[in-house]
């Protein structure tokens, strides 16, 4: 775990950034920063500092902002995440997740910075059925979402080979717990669930490998750390569940019998239906694991659910 560090998290307000930040204040001196157009600032560690930037906007202000605080390590998980959003909104996803990164990759090329750890998503590969994904599985984005990650992915890759910009990329897998910030399968269910028996769904049959943001998040510290520049890792459990298979493991924590309704406003146009992480590379240059097992990581989110609420 890194020690008396300057780091900095971009998208630090939000779900799973909160979460790297809470580990980092520790014993580093951590800067955070965000937009808050889906994070909140109550999320925000108040050992950390906060400030309030869009890394669309001119990327010499955060290699000033950079430099003033002496980054030395940074996370990059600025996005736009919530794929039902980018059906309506694709221009918005292409402007903060490819170009975005795009500006954030000129500044860390001219920078200090001595690693970055780009979040990518486990959506660039498209659907996979009934196997293991590793990285070299063939990139096939469902949506204009993973399409404009997978960009971002690209762009990382690319300036590393072309101008050795310390990058190295995390094709992150569905993340649960704490702090959710958008109306993702397991807070939805859990807060539907909350109000009776009734559950309305999309694709109940597709399948997800479902990591606790906890393990996720200590997972990603030790990879920047030391994971190799210019490298490709995926981060899950290698396990996967259907959306059924959750709603019925939710239903028995909160005492419920859900009865699921398939409602076509919630299927996907081009849903993926199955992604199944690979672990083999990242385990080889991390000792950290999962440590929460699913039902564990259900009960504490909905423990969280039942005492704060979501911020969507």
């Amino acid at each position: 775990m890194f020690r008396r560090k300057n780091i900095c998290v971009i998208g630090g307000a939000g779900f799973i950034g909160s979460h790297i930040v809470d580990k980092l204040v520790k014993e580093n001196e951590v800067l955070v920063i965000d937009n808050l157009s889906s994070g909140s600032k109550k999320n925000i560690n108040r050992k950390a500092k906060f400030i309030r930037y869009d890394i669309t906007a001119n990327p010499i202000h955060l290699a000033g902002i950079l430099r003033e605080n002496k980054i030395e390590y940074l996370f990059h998980l600025a996005a736009e995440p919530y794929i039902p959003k980018c059906y309506e909104y694709p221009g918005r996803f292409f402007e903060v997740n490819a170009v975005g990164t795009l500006k954030v990759l000129l500044t860390i090329w001219k920078s200090k910075v001595k690693r970055m750890l780009y979040y990518s998503s486990s959506e660039v590969y498209g659907s996979c059925p009934d196997e293991f994904i590793n990285e070299e599985f063939p990139t096939n984005p469902h949506s204009t979402y993973a399409v404009s990650k997978l960009a971002g992915d690209r762009l990382c890759f690319t300036m590393f080979k072309e101008h050795k910009v310390p990058v190295i990329i995390l094709r992150q897998f569905n993340v649960f717990g704490e702090r959710e910030t958008h109306e993702y399968v397991i807070p939805e269910i859990i807060a539907q669930l909350s109000r009776g028996d009734k559950l309305k769904l999309g694709n109940i049959y597709a399948k997800r490998d479902f990591i606790y943001v906890e393990d996720a998040a200590e997972m990603a510290i030790e990879l920047l750390e030391k994971g190799r520049l210019g490298e490709v890792y995926n981060l899950g459990t290698g396990v996967a569940w259907s959306i059924k298979e959750l709603a019925e493991q939710i239903g028995k924590l909160m005492n419920r019998k859900p009865k699921i309704i398939v409602d076509k406003k919630r299927l996907r146009p081009f849903d993926v239906s199955y992604l199944r992480c690979d672990n083999k590379r990242i385990y080889r240059v991390i000792k950290s694991r999962p440590k929460t097992s699913l039902k564990e990581g259900l009960k504490k989110t909905i423990d969280y659910f039942y005492k704060y609420g979501w911020q969507f």
